[in-house]
Parts: structure tokens; C-alpha cells; sequence
């Protein structure tokens, strides 16, 4: 989360006279992450999240976000739930530019997550796979497998600004995982983003799992290798086994995993990571002038893809 576009109190109420969530009581930014702009807003109906779309998350798909989000939460996935307006539609406007209000969820993130936390997170991934299987819904994934070379090619003239030979070592990188990937896996609908700022946990439970504007359709272990990047690589960037082995056994309490995908978990890890390495590459060679936040270090992904080359098993 993050904050581009500044909000006026006039430009606020004109757009809230469109819901009925009473009256304002406090409205700021939320200044994390680097893809929308969003604000905590109280008001005398209750606490919610509005959000601003800015970046990746073209307009043609933000129904697809908000229906996931419905679903999940009406099936009591801890999912923000969108805000109807009184058209009775999820999606409104703010200076020219799409927006929506969704439930407020309490909670905290785990900055450094336990052997409980990892655990939790493993399970609150596979309650969704698993909530979401009927979702009638499908978005194809525009930052899977096939987007990663187009994507390189917008950064590998400039890679060298990062480190030495990185696009050399991300062309070998990608070759391989272009002819080795594996095909055939159990898909579904994917978070594809399910870091651990985008997951609340309360009184040791999941309250809340956000940031649902990258979801698709694509491999379900995908996810998990995502997710298991995410949480499992310590601040020294060195691979922590316990914390991965507590999150698949939280994954497999919910949704076993088949032989397939087991095998294909450390192909499965270099490719998230490959995934998350080109759009912060790409972010930091081209920042936006007006973030309140710096770009996240393309470096930590590479250092995430180059242990996952070196090792061979996940625990």
C-alpha cells in the first residue's frame, strides 16, 4: 500500500455521497508498499480501507479483484469485503481514476514471522485454493511464465546499474526456467502476492489476508513457492528450512499437495522468485516521481533465485 494521489476533504465527501457510511471521522494515507493509493477512513458507520488504483492493476480487471473478495468473504475467508455504493456496484471514481472502499480488518503483520506464524500463513494460502475452487471467475496471470522475457527486455539494458552481468545471469536463469517448467499441476485461483505485510494475525490466528490485485488463474503450488519465498528467506538472505517446513505442513493440514507438485516445488521457488526479481528490477530502474515509498531492492530476489539454484530440497 501506498500513496500517489492526495485526497482532498471536498474531493472525498463528493465521492462518499455516493455510499451510505455516514459521517467522516478520520481520513489519512496508508504509506506502505508501491502499487495503489490507499487510506484508513472511519467514519460513524465503522472503520474501512479506501483504495485508489494506480499502477499494474488495469481497470478491465478490477471487477474480477473486488468478486474474488466477495466470494471469499462471504464464505468466511478473512477477505476485506467491498462496499457497495448505492448503485449497488463495488467500483467508484476519484479524480478521473478508479476506486473502492472494502472492510477494515484488524491485526498486525509478523515483521519477523515464527514457526506459528509461517504455519498459519501455509494454512490461511490453502483455505483460500480451497474457498476459492468454485470462484466462476478466471483472470489470466499478466506476471506469470510468459511475461517474465518481455518484462526482462524493458530492464536488461540497464541491469548493470544493479550489479555486474545480472542481465547475463537472468538470461541463463530464464532460459532454464522457460524449458523446465513444469506443466500439467493442479491450478486454481492464485493471491500471488501473499507476502507477510498483506497478512493480519491475531492473537496467533489469520485476521485478514489482503492485496488481492494480482490474483489469477495459474498454478496453485505457484503460490505456495511464492508465499514460501515471502516468508522464508531471513534478513541475512539465507534460506530458513524450519520456517518452510512449518508452512507446507500448514498448507497440507488444508490441501495436500500431489507427488507433481512436490517434485516441482524448487523450480517452482526459482521461478517466484525470477517473477518478484523483474518488477522490482524494473521499478527501481523507473521509480515513480510522487512515491512516499522507495522501490523494494531487486537484490533480495536475486539472492532468493541464486539460493533456490544452489539447493535442492525445500527443508
Amino acid at each position: 500500500m501506498s500513496v500517489y494521489t492526495e485526497v482532498s476533504n471536498e474531493v472525498l465527501a463528493t465521492f462518499l455521497e455516493d455510499y451510505d457510511l455516514g459521517q467522516v471521522k478520520t481520513f489519512e494515507g496508508i504509506v506502505e508498499g508501491i502499487e495503489n493509493s490507499n487510506f484508513s477512513l472511519e467514519t460513524s458507520a465503522g472503520r474501512f480501507v479506501l483504495t485508489i488504483f494506480e499502477k499494474r492493476a488495469s481497470e478491465p480487471d478490477l471487477p474480477y479483484f473486488l468478486q474474488l473478495m466477495d466470494h471469499l468473504a462471504d464464505r468466511e475467508f478473512p477477505a476485506p469485503k467491498p462496499i457497495r455504493r448505492r448503485d449497488h456496484s463495488s467500483l467508484g471514481r476519484i479524480l478521473e481514476k478508479p476506486a473502492a472502499v472494502v472492510s477494515f480488518l484488524n491485526g498486525k503483520c509478523a515483521t519477523i514471522p515464527s514457526l506459528a506464524d509461517a504455519k498459519a500463513a501455509g494454512t490461511a494460502l490453502a483455505r483460500l485454493h480451497v474457498t476459492a475452487a468454485d470462484f466462476p471467475l478466471k483472470r489470466y496471470n499478466n506476471l506469470g511464465l510468459k511475461s517474465w522475457r518481455p518484462l526482462f527486455q524493458l530492464s536488461a539494458s540497464r541491469a548493470q546499474e544493479i550489479e555486474k552481468d545480472l542481465a547475463e545471469e537472468i538470461e541463463v536463469a530464464l532460459i532454464h526456467l522457460e524449458t523446465s517448467w513444469p506443466k500439467n499441476l493442479p491450478t486454481g485461483t492464485i493471491h500471488a502476492d501473499l507476502f507477510p505485510d498483506n497478512l493480519f494475525l491475531e492473537n496467533g490466528e489469520v485476521s485478514g489476508v489482503i492485496d488481492y490485485y494480482f490474483a489469477a488463474h495459474d498454478t496453485l503450488a505457484y503460490d505456495l513457492a511464492i508465499t514460501l519465498n515471502s516468508w522464508c528467506v531471513d534478513t541475512n538472505r539465507n534460506w530458513n528450512s524450519e520456517l518452510a517446513e512449518a508452512m507446507l505442513n500448514g498448507y497440507e493440514d488444508v490441501r495436500p499437495l500431489c507427488s507433481n507438485e512436490i517434485e516441482a516445488l524448487p523450480l517452482l521457488l526459482q521461478g517466484a522468485a525470477m517473477r518478484f526479481l523483474l518488477t522490482r528490477l524494473h521499478d527501481w530502474l523507473n521509480p515513480e516521481p510522487h512515491a512516499l515509498v522507495r522501490p523494494k531492492d531487486p537484490l533480495e530476489q536475486l539472492a532468493c533465485l541464486r539460493l533456490h539454484q544452489s539447493r535442492k530440497t525445500i527443508t
